[in-house]
């Protein structure tokens, strides 16, 4: 569960909100289920996301 406490500027809390809905990955799982997606097109995306995040894992620990 998400939550942002509003301390007056109710602007800057949607702001926090949607950085923490990005963060978390909601706002691209919302956009995704908008329209069917083909079982061979999910495979080919899964496949990519893994591959992404091995890169990622790479380069965060050569770093270290």
């Amino acid at each position: 569960m998400i939550e942002v406490e509003v301390r007056g500027d109710v602007e800057y809390a949607i702001r926090q909100l949607k950085k923490k809905l990005q963060i978390d990955g909601i706002k691209r799982e919302l956009k995704r289920r908008e329209f069917y997606e083909k079982p061979s097109v999910k495979k080919r995306r899964k496949s990519a996301e893994a591959l992404r995040k091995l890169r990622k894992y790479n380069r965060m620990k050569s770093r270290v």
